[in-house]
């Protein structure tokens, strides 16, 4: 069934009851399966509910997709074109950004210049995030030869996060540092499994990081939230907690404000 829902491009506007309300904030999510992997955009959604924040959110993503494939994308294209976003999110494909810097330039940094282009053509005051994933478990799943960097998570974490705040600056643009935060957690509770056990997609508890770290790039404030999605209260406080410390105390490093 898995194999199914990765080749499917999925374009869901409402998700769930906040449809398109007049103070709800409309945000769009592009990218693939780590944006889509136990519905990181429903998680978001509920944090924000739970502070009064009110999410009407649209999502277009595809299993491995790169930018350069969502460009290709008649329904993506049209969907920016028709504008009235709020917030827009950017997901790379998981190890693209982390590959040699000529390559990353070549067949990264233009495709995200083209989408934010396209986000602000139909959106002029939206604002485009920049979702920084994480390293693979131990260095990318297909190893790259004569290309250490890539191949142990360390350095494969460190070239996604260069790459991810490149093309934040280069676009004028925020970034969630999801990947910063990953690397955190990895650091100080070895013991709690971030990953699938494909050692690259995120387990429950990394998909509940991810989505404190994005309402909190959204949010730009401390917060508390009951939404535990399904974790013990001790662990989803830590998670927030940390979160929240990754954004808020690295506001320039990130170009938020």
């Amino acid at each position: 069934m898995m194999k199914l829902v990765l080749r499917l491009i999925f374009v869901l506007l409402p998700l769930g009851s906040m449809a398109q309300t007049q103070d709800s904030l409309r945000v769009l999510w592009v990218g693939n399966s780590f944006t889509y992997y136990n519905d990181l955009p429903a998680t978001v959604r509920e944090i924000a509910a739970s502070q009064g924040v009110k999410l009407s959110c649209a999502r277009i993503l595809k299993g491995g997709e790169r930018f350069s494939g969502h460009l290709k994308n008649r329904a993506l294209l049209d969907t920016l074109a028709r504008g009235g976003w709020d917030y827009v999110i950017l997901q790379e494909q998981s190890s693209s950004p982390a590959m040699p810097t000529g390559e990353v330039a070549r067949e990264v940094y233009p495709f995200a210049r083209t989408l934010d282009s396209l986000v602000h053509a139909g959106s002029p005051r939206a604002q485009v995030i920049f979702y920084m994933t994480w390293g693979h478990r131990n260095g990318c799943r297909r190893p790259v030869a004569g290309y250490p960097p890539i191949n142990s998570y360390e350095l494969m974490q460190a070239r996604l996060v260069t790459s991810y705040l490149e093309m934040t600056y280069d676009n004028d643009a925020w970034c969630a540092p999801v990947g910063l935060a990953w690397r955190q957690v990895r650091a100080e509770h070895p013991d709690w499994d971030l990953y699938q056990p494909d050692n690259y997609h995120p387990s429950p508890t990394g998909s509940y990081l991810a989505a404190n770290v994005i309402f909190t790039t959204i949010f730009r404030k401390p917060y508390l939230t009951e939404v535990r999605a399904g974790l013990p209260a001790e662990q989803a406080g830590y998670l927030q907690h940390l979160a929240q410390r990754t954004v808020l105390d690295n506001l320039v490093l990130l170009n938020i404000r």
